[in-house]
């Protein structure tokens, strides 16, 4: 049993403990390093509630609601972190209510998700919170029944004296539990006593979602409400002049207004999420989607080119100046600069040894260059939120990822303190990144406040599409020198995007390899980009997983032993102090889908791909089975490897697992956004190609590396590495390596 400090005092306890009428209210948000303030000063217990994020409340008549702070896009935190809460708490988690928190930041500092953060950062706070509440309770029952407080026990929500058979519900102790001294330290469960977490629950809204009840922003109904829409320009480059003929469409049935919208004032510091490609967007506003939709395929609006210009920006307290091109782009342009930029200086962010020298003296140098194109992010749910914007406050309501962010850059754009801001979350139907950068709700916002009247912004699959954020364009040269006996003595990798660069310079191999050099560079682009799911990590692992398979053939090396023997060098000889990974841990992974996959025995027979990444804190391997079938890809199965540490929900993390590797299928085989003049060349899913039900892997299986680490993410791990097992699969099918997706555009 581990002992922990707890992290607050009794003033800060009890200002979140008493409820009218008897009862406890613990605040989570106190207990995980988030703000507290006085926060319950109403008689009315509802009242009080409803202002509250992130707790745990227990009345008197024992009822047991968790309220969860995180939004919830499909990676199951709604359910899982409510587990860890009931599990130091003791309590039966089938009976306990769990809702989703509205934002406030009064009393969270990580109210959103990213990263795949939730439960690595939540873990021993939420551990602490439930065991926090369950010492208080039995010194409570203790003191009541005048017995040691040692021989009190607990189990599903009810309190115990053997000895002399007394026993309470944590309700009936709520109100005196609130009167016991705060503990200066608490014992937390023993991994081997859990009884909740390992344990698959079912997720907490699955019968509202296969029932089709309303959870997402898009089923938003409110009474007087109206509906909005946007017109950006038709072409990045391009900004808004004048609208033609808004009078006269105007008058069509059901509209309402027309009018342009400008998000963020000149000179406005953006910060990391503040990203929006078109500051200055037209607004149609009317009664019904489709009569809206008809006002927008009527309006005539004039656009006109922009000039380069700078914007500062405050990427998560790193300040700089943005270039931000004028012109029309295209992606004939994007290659030809990448890759002349690969042949010109870079900047150095690691180097180890003399790089130089090792590659002047190999026997065997390999050299390749891997490239990737935009991708659109294509939530199934399109962007879309309500606003209702008065003098005295302002009210919204759906899906985004970062709402605390997106509050403060909605408090600056409205002129409104954020007291007066109140931001709902819904469920994202898809999320990935797109979300975070919620410039439709600030459209919402003053959208609401010139009509005067509460709206709903929908953005239709075109407007999503076309409108930016996408991942970036990367390109990355990597270079590979052998020694006679076929070690590898050098390492170099040189990156770049537009406009991001996608390196790690820390990661696997660095650290394995005496002689190992990581540069960089960034190419200026007006084509707006973003977090998409792991992000840089998506391309790194393709890029870096296809080349260590080829520099494995060249040695004449079996790619996961080759890369075994790297991971060894890298635990007992690491060179270099910064290496972002543990040798032993990946290697774990690497031993474990070898042989859940039978890659010994199948690798001569099967067309098998295999690759392995860390990022997220985690490290995921995976073997790819494929065949060849009519000139199409036929992927039979796919074995994954995880070590996330202790896993919460196993089946929610086996789902997040398969989720992940379906969608980086379909992206690696089939996912581009090209440019013509700095027009997008998809709009819809008829000519942004997805993957399709029979293209997906017939059979996924799933393996957790056991061991008893603190939990790291799990939502996006999965991901990278598909990319590169997948081909590596398809190089021992056709004969033919693949540098450049999507690969569906090379196999024939």
């Amino acid at each position: 049993m581990k002992t922990v400090k707890t992290t607050y005092d009794r003033r800060s306890f009890l200002k979140a403990s008493l409820l009218s009428g008897g009862g406890m209210l613990l605040s989570i948000g106190s207990l995980s390093g988030f703000k507290s303030d006085d926060i319950f000063n109403s008689d009315d217990p509802q009242k009080g509630w409803n202002e509250l994020n992130g707790f745990v409340k227990i009345t008197a008549d024992n009822v047991i609601k968790i309220m969860s702070p995180n939004p919830e896009g499909g990676q199951g935190v709604k359910t899982s972190m409510p587990m860890i809460v009931a599990e130091e708490l003791d309590v039966d988690f089938s009976k306990i209510i769990i809702e989703q928190a509205d934002l406030n930041t009064k009393h969270f500092t990580r109210q959103f998700i990213g990263g795949s953060q939730a439960i690595h950062q939540g873990w021993q706070p939420l551990r602490m919170a439930g065991a926090t509440a369950r010492h208080m309770l039995r010194e409570a029952a203790a003191k009541t029944w005048n017995v040691p407080f040692e021989e009190v026990s607990t189990g599903s929500g009810v309190l115990y004296h053997k000895k002399s058979g007394k026993s309470a519900t944590y309700g009936e102790m709520a109100t005196a539990a609130v009167q016991m001294p705060v503990p200066k330290e608490v014992k937390l469960k023993d991994i081997k006593d859990f009884r909740i977490i390992g344990k698959s629950q079912h997720n907490v809204d699955l019968k509202k979602i296969v029932s089709g009840q309303p959870l997402f922003g898009i089923d938003t109904r409110k009474e007087g409400m109206m509906i909005a829409m946007i017109i950006h320009p038709p072409a990045f480059g391009l900004k808004f002049k004048s609208i033609a003929n808004g009078s006269a469409v105007s008058k069509m049935k059901g509209v309402a207004d027309i009018f342009p919208v400008k998000i963020y004032n000149e000179g406005y510091e953006r910060t990391f999420f503040d990203t929006a490609t078109f500051n200055e967007v037209v607004a149609v506003v009317g009664k019904t989607t489709w009569e809206v939709i008809q006002a927008k395929k009527a309006l005539k609006i004039e656009w006109e080119p922009f000039e380069s210009y700078t914007q500062p920006r405050n990427m998560l307290g790193r300040k700089q100046m943005e270039n931000v091109p004028g012109g029309l782009e295209d992606s004939t342009q994007h290659t030809a600069v990448l890759a002349e930029r690969l042949s010109q200086p870079a900047t150095v962010r690691r180097k180890d040894g003399d790089v130089e020298a090792a590659f002047k003296g190999a026997a065997k140098v390999i050299e390749r260059v891997y490239n990737a194109p935009f991708l659109a992010h294509n939530c199934m749910e399109p962007m879309n939120f309500f606003a209702h914007v008065t003098n005295e406050k302002a009210e919204l309501s759906g899906p985004l990822q970062k709402p605390e962010f997106t509050e403060q850059a909605l408090s600056a754009r409205l002129g409104m303190p954020l007291e007066k801001i109140d931001i709902q979350m819904t469920r994202l139907g898809g999320g990935f990144g797109r979300r975070s950068y919620a410039h439709w709700l600030i459209e919402a916002a003053l959208i609401s406040q010139k009509v005067k009247a509460p709206v709903k912004l929908i953005y239709t699959r075109e407007d999503d599409m076309t409108s930016g954020i996408y991942r970036s364009t990367y390109t990355a040269r990597y270079r590979a020198a052998l020694d006679a006996n076929n070690q590898l003595i050098g390492f170099h990798v040189k990156a770049g995007g537009a406009p991001e660069s996608p390196l790690y310079p820390n990661r696997f191999p660095a650290g394995a390899v005496d002689n190992y050099l990581a540069e960089d560079f960034t190419v200026d682009s007006n084509i707006t980009v973003g977090s998409y799911r792991a992000p840089r990590s998506n391309f790194m692992a393709a890029a870096e997983q296809s080349f260590l398979d080829e520099v494995a053939e060249t040695a004449g090396k079996d790619p996961i032993a080759f890369r075994l023997e790297l991971l060894k060098r890298a635990k007992e000889k690491p060179v270099g102090k910064n290496n972002d990974y543990e040798p032993e841990r990946f290697a774990n992974v690497l031993n474990l889908v070898r042989e859940k996959a039978d890659w010994d025995n199948l690798k001569t027979s099967k067309k098998l791909g295999f690759s392995a990444y860390f990022c997220h804190d985690s490290y995921a391997a995976h073997v790819l089975d494929l065949e060849m079938k009519d000139d199409s890809v036929l992927i039979n199965k796919v074995w994954c490897a995880i070590d996330c540490g202790i896993v919460i929900n196993p089946d929610a993390a086996k789902n997040m697992a398969e989720g992940g590797i379906v969608d980086a299928v379909g992206a690696a085989m089939y996912g581009k956004m090209t440019f013509t003049k700095g027009v997008p060349d998809a709009d819809n899913f008829h000519n942004f190609r997805m993957i399709r039900h029979n293209e997906a892997p017939k059979q996924i299986e799933v393996h957790f590396v056991e061991n008893d680490i603190d939990p790291s993410g799990m939502g996006e791990p999965a991901y990278p590495p598909v990319y590169g097992a997948l081909a590596n699969a398809l190089y021992k099918a056709t004969g033919k390596r693949f540098y450049n997706q999507p690969f569906n555009d090379y196999i024939i």
